[in-house]
């Protein structure tokens, strides 16, 4: 028997949630705090109760950390708004999570980068190596 999941009512629901949010945010929020978000996800329980809803924004760490809490305020409109355009009987909960992955990915590249270059100058002030393995033939 495969191990593979189903794409499942949750997914679908998520995938359109995704969508409106983005719409919404964009028209609808008008908080500062919110500026320029992308919405990178969204995971819906199996029951739909509750739903995560991933975002980005430019900015860094601290821009995004207050657009968390920005979203997070206008959650309950932003939900109310969502289950008249989506028409769903129960309409998941909301929560945002500010990702980081950018950042992170960014980072993690620099250091790699930094590594290559300290690799590179390391080797480029080494002599080339001995080709006759240690043996004097003359």
């Amino acid at each position: 028997m495969t191990a593979r999941r189903d794409y499942q009512r949750s997914d679908r629901v998520g995938d359109q949630m995704q969508r409106e949010l983005a719409e919404l945010i964009r028209q609808e929020v008008k908080d500062p705090r919110v500026g320029m978000v992308t919405l990178s996800g969204v995971e819906v329980s199996r029951d739909l109760a509750y739903a995560k809803v991933f975002f980005t924004q430019l900015g860094g760490e601290a821009k995004g950390r207050e657009a968390e809490q920005g979203l997070n305020h206008a959650a309950g409109y932003l939900r109310r708004e969502l289950g008249a355009r989506m028409r769903l009987r129960a309409v998941p909960q909301l929560r945002f999570i500010y990702d980081d992955t950018p950042e992170r990915g960014a980072r993690l590249s620099a250091l790699i980068d930094s590594a290559i270059a300290e690799d590179e100058a390391h080797h480029s002030g080494e002599p080339p190596p001995d080709d006759t393995g240690g043996r004097d033939d003359r």
